[in-house]
């Protein structure tokens, strides 16, 4: 990889916010920085050379940084959500039952024998696409909360799940690198409540914002990597590493400097790499040369949807439950961790992206509609909305 190819990269990411900032559909960002992937990449001209060491690291980087970011979306300190999380649970526990029986049933259809993985992906929600679209429409209303409720419990759990689900024979192995993760994590979200009730780290950070010192993002900087180091170490995915980072950040309240600084250095460069290198790696063309492929993305949409319209019989509007359904970080994440290990095929790959984006198109067309309602509508400020602190720093993120 040099810097020519690193130009091209930046410059056909730029795809991405031109396609956000004209759309009336608000297009995630990162659609068009898949789809720039694919021009470039295995599905268009071959421009690049997604198994490149230098091109490869850097969006692992990416990717665990993204997932960082994430993290630090899901709104754990939230004491509006607390009343409502039961309901949220509820709604996320049934969902993913019905979710794992429509996980099996395509498993056995397509032959794959990737019933969990799909059903993990179904089950899945995403908070970094829903918060910003209920902000954006002013979306309101009794069910706000515990949608969004659910929204993060899913979006966490299935993102914890994931790695597990992947590859069921090395669960036993994951599950304890998951559990040393997990309990840095924990001892880093203590850590960081105890420092920022103490003088001398407020002192620091007035410090670091007075002499431009980035002190914030050097430190979530080492984090990151410090965890995705951990994470090697341990045969798991960079994924867990990533998201547990953030939520320790999130639990701890993610200061907004160190927002805007995430947003600079991660959605300014690393993501926007990740995500060419993704829709670089990803062959569309198997979904066109093998019809089932197509027909298996275009089941875990519509699975993923229907599947979450089961809030219709616990008395969640139809609406909310599409909203809910939207996906995007676990599917990559899938997508990801399955090239890289070699566990999924070019086929499979594509495949579950696409089923996100079928729930991207739901989620667009359903908080459109509901935009429309005055029962939906929310007249108070944007701040009542949980996470809407984060969305305004940075755009939607998986």
């Amino acid at each position: 990889m040099n810097l020519q190819t690193l130009a091209l990269i930046g410059a056909v990411a730029l795809l991405g916010p031109l396609l956000a900032a004209s759309s009336r559909w608000r297009i995630p960002v990162v659609i068009g920085e898949l789809v720039a992937g694919m021009i470039i990449g295995r599905t268009g001209l071959h421009l690049v050379d997604t198994t490149d060491a230098t091109f490869s690291f850097l969006a692992t980087l990416g990717f665990g940084l993204t997932m960082f970011v994430a993290g630090t979306h899901v709104p754990v300190r939230d004491a509006r959500l607390r009343p409502a999380l039961g309901r949220g649970a509820v709604h996320a526990v049934i969902v993913g039952i019905v979710a794992a029986f429509a996980g099996w049933g395509l498993a056995a259809v397509f032959d794959t024998g990737h019933a969990a993985v799909y059903a993990v992906v179904m089950a899945s929600s995403s908070a970094a696409l829903v918060l910003p679209a209920v902000q954006q429409t002013r979306l309101g209303g009794a069910q706000l909360l515990p949608t969004i409720a659910q929204v993060a419990i899913a979006d966490t759990a299935c993102i914890l799940v994931l790695p597990l689900a992947m590859d069921p024979e090395r669960a036993p192995v994951a599950a304890l690198g998951a559990l040393a993760i997990a309990t840095v994590a924990i001892a880093l979200a203590l850590i960081l409540r105890w420092a920022d009730r103490g003088d001398r780290w407020k002192r620091l950070r007035e410090a670091s914002k007075r002499h431009e010192l980035a002190l914030e993002l050097r430190v979530s900087l080492v984090l990151v990597c410090a965890l995705g180091a951990l994470a090697t170490v341990s045969h798991v995915s960079v994924l867990l590493a990533g998201f547990a980072g953030g939520l320790a950040v999130a639990s701890a309240g993610e200061p907004r400097r160190l927002a805007r600084q995430l947003f600079a250095v991660t959605e300014g460069f690393l993501s926007p790499l990740y995500f060419v290198w993704l829709g670089a790696s990803l062959s569309f063309v198997s979904l066109l040369e093998t019809p089932a492929y197509l027909a298996l993305g275009l089941l875990l949409g519509v699975g993923a949807v229907s599947a979450h319209l089961v809030g219709v019989l616990l008395r969640q509007h139809a609406l909310w439950s599409i909203i809910a359904a939207a996906q995007l970080g676990v599917p990559i994440a899938a997508a990801t961790i399955g090239a890289d290990s070699g566990l999924l095929n070019a086929g499979e790959q594509a495949a579950l992206v696409l089923g996100a984006i079928v729930t991207i198109v739901a989620l667009a067309a359903s908080a459109a509609v509901a935009a429309r309602r005055t029962s939906f509508r929310d007249d108070v400020p944007d701040a009542a909305v949980p996470g809407a602190a984060a969305t305004a720093v940075s755009p939607p993120s998986p």
